[in-house]
């Protein structure tokens, strides 16, 4: 198939203010041949080489690798948390990509914090590897070599031209593309001309490209939850970029300065003691007479209370972390389809020091099995982030079961720079039990109606009830019928002679009348019923409901 190209949409890489990202964008095409739905692998699958497991990218750092840190003159000194703690230029580089596929894709409907999410998983945004304004990096981003051993066996695809590996390839830069994948969805996302991966714009919009694949909408669960498993196989995977994506998206888009290469925090400097002076071979000046002090008003330290010095045995305690997140109770997940459930299931989010932790963001998301059982949060959305109250207790919504009977897992996760944790709960939807039909009864309950030629029938009342409920609203139609049981059929209005309804009109006959809807009781009356010139004999009336319910009735006419 002939690969289809798009010029995307960007801007200038001199525009660096976010807030005014809308207004600043120019509509130069700065990437041509650009393959987007359709080219290459057409819709990567979970299957492509880019969703093959490859490791952790951080794997070839020294030491851990922490969340960026917000600079004490911002108020922080502390690992930052939701959009707040992205470097600039990687949110920059993501909200560029948004755009540029949304001009380039109107209908994929790509989030700049999906790509965040993707960002932050596989490198903390590039943190700790020297991201510049321009958004290349000091240190180059690598995955391990993908030989078989632990992780896939890719053998080199690209001569080492982008990821420094002749024998076999390797994931790289900020979004750990897969050098075939970069070979087929490279983009220019800064607009320098060139398509590099390890330059976070350019990595950023082919990211969003390759996502929107295959015409996907990822504004539709089901899309969005097979393009993420189109960049990496796991559903572990999938829930930790939707956990950062969702709580980007409520978290606000303030971001952070770029840090330099290393961990965090940075280690203080050490000391470096003065040397003393040498001694002098000159001889001593006489010293000047000192004037006498003047009293000092401030008081003198009592020498019988010493001051106290840091005792060194004693180090400060490490900041508590996020340590557990646990169900509270044990009612089960259960309700019929199509209905409400009873509760919001509770979780709770525990610190390290035993502590609850308040504010905790916990993502609650809702996934569907096999058999079709659902449950859902609000409407058709499957997720909601919700924090936790002062006790550390987040509540998730109600949730609303689905039209079909089946079983699905709920899942709370919570996030922290370093960790998460998830609970899955169990969920069943049955089946809802069938409705009882409308039967249809005369109130006086006597069979059948006698009446002599010319008396009209007054005051005939039906019930409408299923079971012991009566049914208020029910439409009921009322017919003369003619022949024998299971074989009805309308009287013919040209010829019938019998019992009939007045019309509006004079002198009219009417054989099917609609009397008022059933009352809240379940009755209704019917208009009166005129024998005028009626022979002797057996006559029937039928009454049905829209949902099939009959009844119907013997009129003697004497």
């Amino acid at each position: 198939m002939k690969p289809l190209h798009r010029h995307v949409v960007n801007t200038s890489r001199k525009v660096l203010c976010t807030a005014a990202l809308a207004a600043s964008l120019t509509t130069a095409a700065v990437v041509t041949n650009t393959p987007v739905a359709g080219a290459g692998e057409a819709e990567p699958t979970p299957d492509s080489p880019q969703a093959a497991e490859r490791g952790d990218a951080r794997l070839d750092l020294p030491g851990q690798l922490a969340d960026p840190v917000v600079p004490p003159a911002a108020g922080g000194g502390t690992a930052a948390e939701g959009a707040a703690g992205i470097p600039a230029t990687a949110l920059d580089a993501y909200k560029r990509a948004e755009v540029a596929v949304a001009a380039a894709l109107p209908k994929c409907k790509l989030p700049w914090q999906l790509v965040a999410g993707i960002g932050r998983v596989e490198s903390v945004h590039a943190s700790g590897y020297g991201l510049k304004d321009d958004g290349t990096t000091e240190r180059p981003i690598r995955g391990p070599r993908l030989d078989g051993n632990g992780f896939a066996k890719i053998l080199d695809t690209d001569k080492g031209e982008f990821d420094g590996d002749t024998e076999f390839d390797r994931a790289f830069g900020p979004l750990q593309f897969i050098p075939s994948t970069w070979a087929t969805w490279k983009a220019d996302g800064n607009g320098d001309g060139k398509r590099d991966a390890n330059n976070i714009y350019d990595a950023a919009l082919g990211a969003g490209l390759y996502l929107c694949s295959g015409g996907r909408d990822l504004s539709n669960p089901a899309d969005l939850d097979q393009a993420i498993l189109s960049y990496n196989s796991s559903r572990e995977y999938v829930n930790s970029v939707l956990g950062y994506m969702h709580q980007y998206q409520q978290d606000g888009t303030a971001g952070v300065p770029n840090p330099p290469v290393g961990t965090y925090p940075t280690p203080p400097t050490p000391h470096i003691p003065t040397p003393s002076p040498k001694p002098s071979t000159k001889p001593a000046p006489t010293p000047t007479p000192k004037p006498t002090p003047k009293p000092d008003p401030k008081p003198t330290p009592d020498p019988t209370k010493p001051t106290p010095t840091p005792d060194p045995s004693k180090p400060t305690p490490a900041p508590a972390t996020l340590a557990k997140l646990e169900r509270l109770g044990d009612t089960a997940l259960t309700a019929e389809a199509g209905s409400t459930f009873a509760d919001g299931v509770r979780f709770k989010a525990v610190l390290s020091d035993g502590k609850p932790a308040a504010g905790q963001a916990v993502v609650v998301a809702v996934e569907q099995d096999t058999t079709g059982g659902t449950g859902f949060v609000f409407g058709d959305e499957p997720s909601v982030v919700v924090r936790t109250d002062a006790q550390g207790i987040a509540t998730a919504p109600r949730l609303k079961a689905g039209p079909k009977a089946g079983t699905f897992t709920l899942r709370a996760t919570a996030y922290d720079a370093k960790s998460q944790f998830t609970v899955a709960v169990d969920g069943k939807v049955t089946e809802k039990p069938a409705e009882k039909p409308v039967v249809l009864t005369r109130t006086d309950g006597s069979q059948p109606v006698r009446v002599a030629a010319g008396t009209p029938v007054k005051g005939l009342e039906f019930l409408a009830a299923r079971g012991d409920a009566p049914q208020g609203g029910v439409q009921l139609t009322a017919e003369l019928v003619t022949g024998t049981p299971g074989a009805w059929v309308p009287v013919d209005p040209e010829t019938a002679k019998g019992p009939f309804f007045k019309g509006a009109a004079e002198g009219q006959k009417l054989f099917t009348v609609q009397p008022a809807k059933t009352r809240a009781d379940g009755t209704t009356v019917l208009p009166d019923l005129l024998t005028t010139d009626a022979p002797a004999g057996t006559y029937h009336l039928r009454l049905t409901t829209a949902d099939g319910a009959q009844l119907v009735l013997e009129v003697k006419v004497v």
